[in-house]
C-alpha cells in the first residue's frame, strides 16, 4: 500500500507541476500533455486550468506525505 501510494503521489506531482508550466508558457511545453485532458475536457474547470494542476500537484505531495507516516505506523506496530 505505501508502494502504490508514494508513486501515485509522485505521478499527480509531476502531473501537476508540468500542467502549471505548460499553462504559464501557453502550451509551448508539451511535455505530458496528459493533464490537458485531465482539465481541458471537465467543464466546471473550464477557465481554471492553472488552479487544476496546482490542486493536482498539492494532491501528489500530501499522498507522498501519507505513505512516509503509512509506513511509519505500520514499523511502531511490529
Amino acid at each position: 500500500m505505501r508502494r502504490f501510494l508514494e508513486v501515485t503521489g509522485f505521478l499527480l506531482t509531476v502531473f501537476g507541476v508540468c500542467g502549471v508550466v505548460r499553462e504559464l508558457t501557453g502550451g509551448w511545453f508539451s511535455f505530458m500533455g496528459a493533464t490537458r485532458f485531465l482539465t481541458e475536457n471537465v467543464g466546471v474547470l473550464e477557465g481554471r486550468e492553472v488552479f487544476a494542476n496546482i490542486v493536482l500537484a498539492v494532491l501528489g505531495l500530501v499522498l507522498m506525505i501519507v505513505s512516509e507516516r503509512v509506513g511509519k505506523d505500520r514499523v511502531e506496530k511490529s
